[in-house]
């Protein structure tokens, strides 16, 4: 027989930030963005480059991430370059680098 622990119930607040977050982060090039940006600040034609994506691409799913504020950007000359704004997201990635289950399902 297994034995189950009573883990303690999240507060409502924190689940509804988490599932922002999930939501902002919910797209495979907003990921990669942001382990981009774990390396530190960068430019929007260095994540093109990382992404192998067009800029609309690229610029369309940072607005996203800003608007969620997760990333933050700054002007330098005539570039803006963007940075991660809430740390959590890093602690995400690692999770998923971490997590035990399989990414594929079997068919």
């Amino acid at each position: 027989m297994m034995t189950r622990i009573r883990r303690a119930q999240l507060d409502p607040q924190l689940l509804a930030e988490a599932a922002q977050m999930i939501r902002a982060l919910g797209h495979p090039v907003r990921l990669k963005i942001v382990e981009l940006l774990e390396g530190g600040e960068r430019c929007v034609s260095e994540l093109q480059d990382g992404l192998d994506a067009p800029q609309a691409v690229v610029s369309q799913q940072l607005a996203r991430m800003r608007a969620a504020g997760i990333v933050r950007c700054r002007r330098d000359g005539v570039n803006m370059r963007y940075a991660i704004a809430d740390e959590r997201v890093i602690r995400v990635l690692d999770c998923l680098r971490h997590c035990d289950v399989p990414l594929r399902r079997a068919h």
